[in-house]
């Protein structure tokens, strides 16, 4: 399944998997964001929260037509998040315990011939520390990843740099 032109909305989406740690701060972006659309009524997905992806996943994936991972990112080219069409890479991170999604979505295609169409939202944080709960700055870069989300849609963005310059 290939990605549209047309901006797809979180109820398009048949599997939302938050990856993250809730006690590592803004590690805890991911589930945080599954938090928040939990109680939506329009959300039909299946709610997933892990702390890192797993082989596994790669079955749980080829079950899925369209996929959205969402995680944090440290990122300095990313001002507060980011959204993208993730395309299928085996790379070396496929023997660590911090597979990429690329990696997965790569897997899944090789070991299943399943080509779900999968997007990585990253939200930008700021602390990684032993600690409950989200630093300021990224409890606001959720709080704007969701509204950007919710009534704009979703569609291929690296960042949303310019549109912050404009506001």
């Amino acid at each position: 399944m290939k990605s549209s032109d047309k901006p797809l909305r979180l109820s398009d989406f048949d599997l939302i998997y938050g990856i993250g740690n809730v006690g590592r701060e803004d590690d805890g972006l991911g589930w945080a964001f599954v938090d928040a659309i939990e109680s939506m009524k329009e959300i039909n997905a299946k709610l997933v929260r892990h702390y890192q992806l797993f082989f596994e996943d790669v079955d749980l994936l080829r079950r899925h037509q369209r996929v959205l991972f969402v995680d944090a990112t440290k990122e300095v080219t990313t001002s507060r998040y980011a959204i993208e069409s993730v395309m299928p890479k085996l790379d070396d991170s496929f023997t660590s315990h911090a597979i990429s999604v690329q990696s997965i979505v790569a897997m899944c295609h090789q070991c299943y011939q399943s080509f779900p169409d999968v997007w990585l939202l990253t939200i930008k944080g700021t602390s990684w520390e032993l600690s409950l709960g989200l630093t300021k700055e990224a409890d606001a870069n959720l709080k704007l990843a969701l509204e950007g989300l919710l009534s704009e849609g979703i569609s291929e963005r690296k960042d949303d740099v310019e549109r912050d310059k404009n506001t």
